[in-house]
């Protein structure tokens, strides 16, 4: 299974599901792919935000070595989910998917509430890590009993 976490410059929230996620499928033993983009291109060739780095690293997840990239039609070829963190990103994504196959590949991260981008607040980098954390932990068992 392979599996795209989405945000705005892949500098905040999405390096962090993509983190946080990788961890998860580690720790279950499963063979998943995990990986994520933006949908701008500001940061194309960066690395995440230091202060997502830093948060992840407090809870034991490393994302220092990820390379931010933007989304691309062909990731609807490439993922079999693609998981955005708030409404205007799943608004971009979908405008770029081709057909229905595509547009069933995507969906928010929780449920039909937004995670918040916490770039404009260092206060909000701790919250928002526990909500990308939640959300991933009911993903990665919805994805599970599907596989059953």
């Amino acid at each position: 299974m392979k599996i795209l976490m989405v945000c705005l410059g892949n500098i905040c929230r999405s390096p962090l599901a993509h983190g946080i996620m990788d961890n998860l499928v580690e720790q279950q033993g499963l063979g998943w792919q995990v990986d994520s983009a933006g949908t701008g291109d500001w940061h194309i060739g960066q690395g995440p935000d230091r202060r997502s780095v830093r948060e992840a690293k407090l809870h034991g997840v490393d994302i220092s070595k990820q390379i931010c990239r933007q989304f691309s039609v062909t990731d609807f070829d490439e993922f079999d989910h693609i998981i955005v963190m708030d409404k205007n990103n799943k608004r971009d994504v979908l405008a770029l998917a081709r057909n229905n196959d595509d547009r069933k590949k995507v969906r928010l991260l929780l449920g039909d509430k937004d995670v918040p981008d916490p770039y404009h607040n260092d206060e909000q980098f701790a919250p928002v890590f526990k909500m990308v954390e939640q959300g991933c932990m009911v993903l990665m068992k919805e994805l599970q009993a599907k596989l059953v």
